[in-house]
């Protein structure tokens, strides 16, 4: 394997790996900026208030975004098994 086609993969599959958090960590990040917005103006301290929307979140993102995040890491994976009787 060469160092280019070493650094291609890598590459890749850091760019496949921002592909699939991207989706749940934006969602996620968006809904605990508005729960923070809103804890400040009413100013209410409980913790599962931030807590429990965040999974929530988490839950709906992936049942939205689950099977193209799943049909993305397969497909990747099977290029990258497919492709190692190249690499050597």
């Amino acid at each position: 394997m060469t160092s280019d086609a070493a650094l291609q993969l890598v590459s890749h599959m850091f760019w496949v790996g921002l592909l699939i958090m991207a989706p749940l960590l934006f969602v996620v990040m968006v809904v605990g900026i508005l729960v923070s917005i809103f804890q400040v103006v009413t100013q209410i301290q409980e913790m599962s208030l931030s807590f429990i929307p965040k999974i929530v979140t988490v839950v709906l993102v992936l049942q939205i975004f689950g099977p193209w995040m799943l049909k993305l890491l397969v497909n990747y994976s099977a290029s990258v098994i497919a492709g190692i009787p190249g690499y050597f």
